[in-house]
């Protein structure tokens, strides 16, 4: 992969920040930056150009929660016309006591895969991806469970419970929080970087040869304003006993490099979930081998989830129409 064009979202604080830092000191030639407001990403690209003495931060305005601003900043994308090599999908928020749905009807937590989801199918369509561009989409370790106070739904049990069976429809009340979805932010959270992990993978069946994409837990880094919507529980009394743990906090940069060692990988692991070794959540990052990451029925109702609340879809490929069942072997990685 060549070291030329990044784009990162959520670049204005956090992890966003410290990775468009770290690809800047890396040699990137360009790196997009990109934010809700023009206005504080422009701020964020002069703090950055002075941080890293480089002018190589480009400040673009795009709001995941609104389909016409992606729609805008993929038209600016296009006027440029110059293809992206990485693109880093990294904004995120954990959701609050309160449910918030966006205007577009989706739980706040799961609105960034849609933006995100927009973002990268008008890339492709626009031919806006180089030939062997990587993507890397921000997960988290909960999507791999065992993690405390954070619990995933049972996709397929909640399906059968609730849907006929339909695990697509059974996602997408996940995705806009309803019905038969009883609201708590931590399992929230936990559904909506599961769900990441699996359109990462579904995603990745369907790239041309070349190109690669990959879901990445940047591991535990408190010292963001990813938590700024969280509970009472989880912000003033969770993250400060977790912040005296040795081994369970890492400084944003710290994590912010598991993005760029992801952009390195090969194609071989496209789609994979890498997170922290079980029971740790920091350190070094490996690919997550527990079945209902790899499970191909999973990956494709949340892949058709998104579509059906997006609106946008890529080109079918035939082979996964005769793909059928809940096979754990279905959803090993097609390079």
């Amino acid at each position: 992969m060549e070291r030329s064009i990044a784009f990162v979202t959520g670049a204005t604080s956090g992890l966003g920040h410290a990775a468009a830092r770290l690809l800047a000191e890396a040699g990137w030639r360009e790196i997009i930056i990109t934010g809700r407001s023009l206005a504080q990403v422009q701020e964020t690209a002069a703090q950055l150009a002075a941080e890293t003495k480089r002018k190589v931060f480009t400040p673009l305005e795009l709001d995941l929660d609104k389909p016409l601003s992606v729609q805008s900043a993929l038209a600016e994308l296009v006027k440029r016309g110059r293809p992206l090599d990485f693109l880093l999908l990294n904004a995120g928020m954990v959701p609050g006591k309160a449910r918030v749905i966006t205007a577009a009807g989706i739980e706040a937590s799961q609105a960034p895969l849609i933006g995100h989801h927009q973002l990268t199918i008008g890339l492709l369509r626009a031919k806006l991806l180089n030939a062997n561009a990587r993507i890397v989409i921000a997960s988290a370790e909960p999507a791999r469970g065992g993690v405390p106070m954070f619990k995933y739904t049972d996709a397929p049990a909640f399906a059968d419970k609730y849907f006929g069976g339909d695990q697509t429809a059974a996602v997408e009340a996940l995705i806009r929080n309803r019905p038969h979805v009883k609201y708590a932010p931590n399992n929230a959270y936990a559904d909506a970087k599961l769900i990441v992990a699996w359109w990462a993978a579904a995603l990745a069946r369907r790239l041309p040869s070349g190109m690669a994409a990959y879901a990445v837990s940047p591991g535990a880094s408190n010292a963001t304003n990813v938590a700024r919507n969280a509970g009472p529980l989880l912000k003033y009394l969770m993250i400060p006993i977790v912040n005296l743990i040795p081994g369970m906090n890492q400084t944003p940069e710290t994590a912010a490099r598991r993005y760029l060692q992801a952009s390195e990988f090969g194609t071989d692991v496209s789609g994979q979930f890498f997170a922290s070794a079980q029971g740790k959540f920091s350190g070094p990052m490996e690919a997550q081998p527990q079945p209902h990451l790899h499970d191909g029925a999973n990956q494709e109702a949340a892949w058709q989830a998104v579509v059906n609340v997006s609106g946008v879809d890529l080109p079918h490929p035939e082979w996964l129409r005769e793909v059928s069942g809940r096979s754990p072997g279905y959803g090993q990685i097609v390079a």
